[in-house]
């Protein structure tokens, strides 16, 4: 018995000294990825009358923090695929859900709202409680703006290089249980979730780093987006939806 506590203590310290030597590391990484993100210009475009309008909320992700223009953010890459596209776009670089809820204020109505969110509460560590009661906020919010609602959460944080063991660990727990959370609370209120969650093994973000995340490590670059946009019309069929309102309401508009 004596023999396993000291072993299990020797264990601990090793992981805890194994947490300390890497932590600096991490919080490097995070600083980087603060500078980038305050550098990020979100897409926005008012485009013809007749064409969907879309609105955007979130993180840096909705803002396009990593990506080479706006263009090449998420957003931007929807606009690509819809000309005709209005895209209003209030995301903040560090916002939390609880903060994404304040994004939505307002009774404007549009055809979908794009909710890119719920990277910092993994990097902080948000309670579960409190981030249910917040994305559970959002979800109503942006259902009284538009009947089309899309979550799409960050994937697996933890299988990104910024983050070593063992907080990499942490990263992956945090990160699933976000997804969890996200999923239930997207179908009671009737909004579509898009999981970007994959295990290790799976994860293309994993495989390879260099090919789709930006210089910061934390966010996806160009090629990252794309592939982001890709499970977006995969798992919701977005632009599908957006494409479709826009020549609908073009057939309804009487020529000048």
């Amino acid at each position: 018995m004596k023999r396993q506590h000291i072993a299990a203590c020797a264990g601990l310290g090793v992981l805890v000294g194994l947490a300390a030597a890497t932590a600096g590391y991490a919080a490097l990484g995070l600083q980087r990825s603060k500078r980038l993100a305050r550098r990020a210009r979100p897409f926005e475009r008012s485009a013809r009358a007749e064409g969907a309008r879309l609105l955007v909320v979130g993180d840096s992700t909705a803002a396009g923090a990593g990506a080479s223009a706006p263009e090449s953010s998420l957003p931007g890459l929807l606009g690509r695929a819809n000309p005709s596209l209005t895209v209003v776009n209030r995301a903040e670089p560090g916002a939390r859900f609880a903060d994404i809820a304040a994004q939505l204020e307002g009774d404007e109505r549009f055809d979908a709202v794009l909710v890119l969110g719920g990277t910092h509460d993994v990097l902080h560590g948000t309670r579960d409680a409190a981030l249910r009661e917040s994305i559970q906020r959002v979800a109503q919010r942006a259902r009284v703006r538009s009947e089309v609602v899309v979550f799409v959460p960050p994937g697996n944080l933890g299988n990104l290089r910024i983050f070593p063991p063992p907080w990499s660990w942490w990263m992956t727990y945090r990160a699933r249980r976000l997804q969890a959370l996200v999923a239930d609370l997207a179908q009671a209120n009737g909004a579509r979730h898009v999981s970007l969650f994959l295990e290790r093994d799976d994860d293309p973000f994993a495989r390879h780093p260099r090919r789709l995340s930006a210089r910061d490590g934390l966010h996806p670059n160009d090629a990252g987006y794309e592939l982001w946009q890709r499970e977006l019309e995969t798992q919701a069929q977005l632009s599908a939806k957006l494409r479709k309102i826009g020549r609908a309401a073009a057939v309804r508009t009487p020529l000048p």
